[in-house]
């Protein structure tokens, strides 16, 4: 092997919590701090490998961060991995492109950030002569592509290229400094760190083009394993790359299908039964999961009035496995006893099944905005990032809303 380094991005330090379903104090207290501490194993991990470079390609922030609590952190961590003889590259992304914290914040001579306009920070690493282009953001938004900035290979170099971009765009993710893959390797590099995608992915062969993904999840939206990517560079320039997983807290979204399910008795123990089994199927070291019940049951309109006490029985489980949290249920149940009814409880139901709930009025839209503009900027994201998800957010909500009326309706006797 030649040399290793560790490349990372989308770190978020100090995120906010975007989900206001995450009310129980523990929850809010270990999800609220598990980018600090991501940001600690991270300095761990590349002490304890020996790596020659770190590598934080966009975002180590989540905004225009002024908390000089956040600064003295991250100047702490830095000075432990400039002790160790590593240095660090680091450009700035769309969130941190603002920040000051980046931007005056007098780091390690170790540190090396690039500026807005491409460059190239030649550096020997373990021995051999390493070149490493990069290009910061210089405002949150870069619609167009970076790429025709960077300057060509340095000869007889390993050539690595830095950029935080959304490549040809992926659901989720506003266009930044798009490119392509085919873009990326007619370059001539050997390997391209990407950021800003919170999904890992990496295209082999050369150039090796990476993105590490988020290595902390920070709501559902963010669920499956989370990670950092480890990069060993052999003698002949063969790349290998591998996950460390560092994260503190693991998201997942798990279905439970009730049908046939009669009695909320055995409603409740299936359920039960079922978040147990979920946490031994999973390493790692905390486990939120999000609850959605499927399925024709009986117990459908129940389920809905009393979601409450679901939520309560699965938080007493997770509560005994200790390593567990239960951060949302969702109820999809549907009325077995409807599914060959007639009359006007079915009738509504099929009307239900076959609306399609577009939030598109204007009084709708008015009464969203004025919503969110209520809220503090770090939740205003909750809804969605964009008009498109905020759209489909509100469609959910419609029409879970008129299923609970109809369970409502059809249960009326029994409420």
């Amino acid at each position: 092997m030649a040399f290793k380094f560790i490349h990372t991005a989308d770190i978020h330090l100090d995120s906010p919590l975007k989900s206001l379903a995450m009310r129980d104090k523990g929850l809010a207290e270990l999800v609220g701090n598990a980018t600090r501490t991501v940001l600690s194993r991270l300095i761990d991990l590349c002490i304890a490998e020996q790596v020659h470079a770190l590598l934080i390609a966009g975002d180590l922030y989540d905004g225009a961060q002024t908390s000089m609590k956040t600064a003295r952190f991250l100047a702490q961590e830095l000075e432990r991995l400039s002790a160790a003889g590593i240095p660090v590259l680091m450009i700035r992304g769309n969130h941190d492109s603002l920040s000051k914290i980046t931007r005056e914040l007098v780091l390690p001579k170790s540190v090396h950030v690039f500026g807005d306009k491409a460059s190239v920070h030649e550096i020997p690493l373990n021995g051999h002569d390493v070149a490493i282009h990069g290009i910061s953001f210089r405002q949150p938004h870069a619609p167009d592509s970076l790429l025709e900035q960077f300057h060509p290979p340095l000869p007889g170099a390993f050539n690595i290229g830095m950029l935080h971009t959304s490549l040809g765009g992926v659901v989720g993710h506003d266009s930044y400094a798009p490119c392509s893959l085919i873009d990326l390797q007619k370059t001539g590099f050997d390997y391209w760190a990407l950021g800003h995608i919170h999904k890992r992915s990496v295209h082999a062969g050369r150039p090796t083009i990476t993105m590490p993904g988020i290595p902390q999840g920070r709501d559902i939206g963010e669920s499956g394993t989370k990670s950092v990517t480890h990069v060993s560079v052999s003698d002949d320039g063969t790349v290998d790359t591998t996950e460390r997983n560092i994260s503190v807290a693991q998201f997942e979204l798990i279905e439970i299908d009730c049908t046939g399910l009669s009695e909320w008795d055995e409603l409740i123990t299936h359920i039960s039964d079922h978040v147990s089994e979920t946490r031994r199927h999973f390493d790692g070291e905390h486990l939120i999961i999000r609850l959605r019940l499927t399925g024709a049951s009986p117990m459908a309109w129940r389920a809905l009035r009393d979601e409450d006490l679901i939520l309560a029985q699965t938080q007493n489980v997770a509560a005994s496995i200790g390593t567990l949290w239960i951060d949302k249920i969702e109820i999809q149940l549907t009325d077995a006893a409807n599914d060959t009814a007639h009359g006007p409880i079915a009738e509504i139901s099929d009307l239900i099944n076959e609306i399609d709930f577009r939030p598109d009025e204007k009084r709708i839209q008015e009464e969203v905005k004025r919503l969110m503009s209520k809220l503090p900027p770090e939740l205003r994201g909750i809804f969605g990032e964009s008009e498109t998800q905020v759209d489909s957010f509100l469609q959910k909500e419609m029409q879970l809303g008129a299923r609970e009326i109809l369970t409502r309706l059809d249960g009326s006797e029994e409420l």
